[in-house]
């Protein structure tokens, strides 16, 4: 099995009020790269920061990461436009990041993103692959290729009041600058990315096609925006069976209905509580709050380990010990 994290960036992020990935707007475009080091070896490299919100909360990576110290699966990013250097190990989908989603033409290569990404997946030898996404805004671009494809799907926040009225005027302008209205592109799953969504998409669903094509299980680990990927992929007459897996966090989430988006899209939906309790440790209050409910696979990997029988209290033993090293009064 191999987790394939795919890492990007857009200038959607830069709206403020948008996203919480990351402790300033600045700091945010270091958060993908950031998150595929910690991901990869545990701790940033290239990367001046370890990710947090603004509120403090430390990103999900490190769910994921302390899911992998126990599992050890091997990992590979997809870089989908990075804005900054990662030195995680990582295969190149395109360089640039995606333009504001309020533009015209915010992906304008999405075909030739897709397409490498379709043929990588579908020369790759493993039975089976995880997908994880991380890119700030990405929920508003997620609901972009949604509102274009005629699908009125919610999207979750990475705060903890999911500004729901701000990403729908952003898409809006998006449609206008487009020239589109909702549900202009059904059936153009490509199309729709090009012009309303963000690089990891159009990489996500070519990595899911040509894993599929090829009898790969595919698990898409994340979300409202793996839900908007697997939209796509329906719109693309993709008719095979795969999975999303997300957090407790998601599908506890009034804003959001995603078992009801699942059944939908007839996709398998696997969610898994990681037993966080108040006042435990700082690392998990502020996900009890709301903050950064998914992101950087960490449904996917939760719902690995409780596959491989690997109790809860030790995912949040090893994130602990992860946390204080690199975030913790002694950490760097």
């Amino acid at each position: 099995m191999t987790f394939v994290l795919v890492a990007g960036t857009t200038e959607t992020a830069g709206i403020d009020g948008i996203s919480a990935a990351g402790e300033t707007p600045a700091l945010m475009a270091h958060t993908p790269a950031a998150d595929a080091e910690l991901v990869a070896y545990g701790r940033p490299v290239f990367a001046p920061i370890v990710p947090v919100s603004p509120e403090g909360c430390p990103t999900p990576g490190l769910v994921t990461r302390a899911v992998r110290d126990l599992l050890g699966f091997d990992v590979v990013v997809a870089d989908a436009g990075l804005a900054a250097r990662t030195a995680a190990p990582s295969v190149g989908f395109g360089s640039d990041p995606g333009a504001d989603v309020r533009s015209a033409d915010p992906v304008p290569d999405a075909a030739a993103r897709h397409d490498v990404a379709r043929e990588y997946a579908a020369g790759h030898p493993d039975d089976e692959f995880v997908v994880g996404e991380t890119i700030p805004g990405g929920t508003t671009t997620a609901m972009g290729v949604l509102r274009a494809l005629g699908a009125d799907y919610a999207v979750s926040s990475s705060l903890p009041a999911n500004p729901l009225a701000l990403k729908r005027e952003v898409v809006a302008d998006g449609l206008d600058a487009s020239g589109l209205d909702a549900g202009d592109l059904a059936g153009e799953p490509i199309e729709a990315i090009r012009r309303m969504g963000d690089p990891t998409l159009a990489v996500t669903l070519g990595l899911l096609r040509g894993a599929l094509e090829r009898g790969a299980d595919v698990t898409l680990a994340g979300g409202t925006q793996m839900l908007a990927a697997a939209t796509l992929a329906r719109h693309a007459d993709v008719t095979a069976d795969f999975d999303v897996a997300t957090t407790s966090f998601i599908a506890d989430d009034d804003a959001v209905d995603v078992r009801a988006a699942a059944d939908a899209l007839d996709v398998t939906l696997h969610v898994t509580d990681p037993g966080f309790v108040p006042d435990e440790h700082v690392a998990t209050d502020h996900y009890l709050a709301g903050v950064a409910k998914e992101g950087v696979g960490m449904g996917g990997a939760l719902h690995l380990a409780d596959r491989a029988g690997v109790p809860m209290a030790d995912v949040r033993e090893r994130l602990f010990a992860r946390y204080d090293a690199l975030v913790g009064d002694d950490g760097p």
